[in-house]
């Protein structure tokens, strides 16, 4: 990437340039996320919630962001995140020093307030740093008003929204309002700052120690160990992915970021700051297939409570909290190169059939670890009784498409039907579960199975679709179902590249200028090899999907497999939690069920 002195300038007084995506790492807390970019610049950030609009946007070109780089031009700068954390620590190596800035959204979180730390430490030498604050809530829309000083905390406020900084006291600010300010530090000093945004009323003043102590406690609690897994530092990071984006409320955010184009000037670019209640299920089902963790019982209460109040219209995706998607509507703002900004998913409403097989896969693994709630048994109920009475509706399936009768939805359905029947035998809902599985497995068949053997992409569509491994992977229909391995691959032959596996084929336009590889299906593309016996051939689809990041170890939910970068919106949730279920199934110590 670029690291001239060019680059590094903003391109006006609240904006700064973007970067390629494998450039930025995340700050989360459950509750919201910070992007921050490798001049150790925080260019997206939404307060107090996900779904709330941005008080720094410059990622999008809406402005805004929270600075802190060295004042020396010539440096080159690195980072990493503290093992099993989303603590990230900006590293920058000038020609007579070695500058470090550690960032964290500190933890325990609050929904209507968040905090965040930036500790920055000289390691050698001695360093001048710069730190320039320029909120700009609304997405960029507004400003924070009336600055002041008192008893050494900035504070302003902007509408319902208020910030106080600490550490900052002899910074000043200009017109904007822009907080600008510089401190110099010899080798082996540090000093902090603490952003605090709320909508609540301001408590004590911060002390950056404690909260840095109870931060680093939240996140040894969060991360379980992952020593016995296949690739044991990328589980932990995955894990530490999916804790980060899992709101108290229950809700688990499809990625951090809104309008990060899946493909230049496509028109394919949207907001995925939503829980999407296929993503939760799984979340979850990577969890459960380590073990009975909390984010198995986070996901287990979100999906039940949301089945239990929508039952048979339930949504694809919903807020954190269980509310409404906002309804779909543009920006008008610049956008992230190559994309238009959106915020809201027009998504939400549509009737997506494989869901309900997803939910009923996670209610299953969750009473196979003897953590299935009474509300999630009696979403069990629900779940069917949707099952039966919408199977042979079209649905806009896995990928969100025009409804038609996909394959993937009814074998999806087929398999958490049959998954409930193994997890609470011997009572009427066994029973209902396995005759109902059997009769749309029947029905799938006839429509979708060709004589050949291969699984048709829809009723009416002979393509290859790579949504076929998700169920194929967790067993549906059996490993020795000769459909398997034919399936498997004509996916393989038709739709990979190099290692990477595609969705599926876009008409008349080549694999990979249509979009890039979906990272997803290169995990369940493993996942199926395994299961079906090619343990090597398997390994080298996981070691190969998971080189697909930045060198923050975060995924996008495409890789342009040519240039070698990310595409869409991050971190992808889903991604990360098919390496963590990976490296579970992968490892020759794992005995779980599917």
């Amino acid at each position: 990437m670029d690291n001239t002195a060019e680059h590094r300038k903003t391109a006006g007084n609240d904006v700064c340039p973007p970067w390629v995506l494998r450039g930025y790492a995340i700050l989360a807390d459950g509750e919201r996320a910070a992007v921050v970019d490798p001049e150790g610049r925080i260019v997206w950030l939404c307060a107090p919630r996900w779904h709330s609009d941005a008080v720094f946007s410059s990622l999008v070109g809406g402005g805004g962001f929270f600075g802190v780089e060295p004042e020396d031009g010539r440096h080159v700068w690195g980072g990493y995140y503290e093992d099993s954390t989303l603590i990230w620590v900006n590293r920058w190596v000038t020609t007579d020093s070695v500058i470090e800035c550690r960032d964290a959204l500190a933890m325990p979180a609050s929904a209507d307030r968040l905090v965040l730390l930036r500790r920055m430490r000289v390691e050698k030498g001695e360093a001048r740093l710069r730190v320039t604050l320029a909120p700009r809530p609304g997405f960029g829309a507004d400003r924070l008003s009336a600055p002041r000083l008192e008893e050494g905390l900035w504070t302003a406020g902007s509408g319902g929204l208020r910030m106080r900084l600490t550490g900052a006291a002899r910074a000043r600010w200009i017109p904007g309002p822009t907080l600008q300010g510089g401190f110099r530090l010899c080798e082996g000093e540090q000093h902090d700052l603490v952003l605090e945004l709320s909508t609540a009323e301001p408590g004590p003043a911060p002390d950056p120690h404690s909260l840095w102590a109870a931060t680093e406690e939240a996140w040894r609690r969060a991360v379980p160990d992952c020593s016995a897994l296949a690739a044991p530092r990328d589980a932990r990071h995955a894990y530490a992915v999916l804790h980060g984006l899992t709101s108290s409320a229950g809700g688990m955010v499809a990625a951090a970021t809104t309008s990060l184009p899946e493909r230049a000037n496509a028109g394919r670019n949207y907001d995925y700051r939503f829980a999407w209640v296929r993503d939760q299920c799984y979340a979850g089902l990577a969890v459960a297939a380590h073990g009975p963790h909390e984010l198995l019982d986070t996901a287990v209460r979100f999906t039940a409570e949301r089945v239990l109040a929508d039952g048979q219209d339930l949504h694809p995706a919903y807020t954190v909290d269980g509310g409404p998607v906002p309804q779909e509507r543009r920006l008008v703002l610049p956008g992230y190169p190559g994309g238009t900004d959106r915020i809201g998913n027009k998504a939400a409403k549509q009737f997506q059939l494989d869901a309900f097989g997803e939910a009923l896969q996670l209610f299953a693994a969750a009473a196979h670890h003897d953590r299935l709630t009474p509300d999630a048994e009696r979403a069990v109920t629900v779940a069917v009784d949707a099952v039966e009475r919408n199977w042979m509706l079209p649905d806009a399936g896995l990928w969100e498409l025009d409804d038609r009768w996909w394959t993937q939805s009814r074998l999806s359905v087929v398999c958490g039907l049959r998954r409930v029947a193994e997890a609470l035998p011997g009572g009427p809902t066994a029973r209902r579960c396995s005759e109902t599985a059997e009769v749309v497995l029947a029905e799938t068949r006839r429509r979708c199975l060709r004589p050949d053997g291969r699984w048709r992409r829809a009723e009416d569509d002979d393509g290859p679709e790579a949504a076929l491994l998700t169920p194929l992977a967790r067993g549906c229909p059996p490993a020795d179902d000769p459909s398997n391995a034919i399936t498997r691959r004509f996916i393989e032959e038709r739709l990979g590249e190099d290692g990477h596996l595609y969705r599926f084929v876009h008409e008349d336009i080549p694999l990979g200028e249509a979009e890039g590889a979906f990272l997803l299906c290169g995990f369940t593309m493993a996942l199926a090899t395994d299961h079906l016996g090619d343990r090597a051939r398997a390994l080298r689809w996981f070691e190969r999907t998971r080189a697909a990041c930045g060198p923050a170890g975060l995924f996008a939910e495409e890789y342009d497999v040519r240039q070698r970068q990310l595409r869409g919106n991050l971190p992808q949730a889903f991604v990360h939690a098919l390496l963590l279920e990976c490296a579970v199934r992968l490892n020759d110590a794992s005995t779980l069920p599917l």
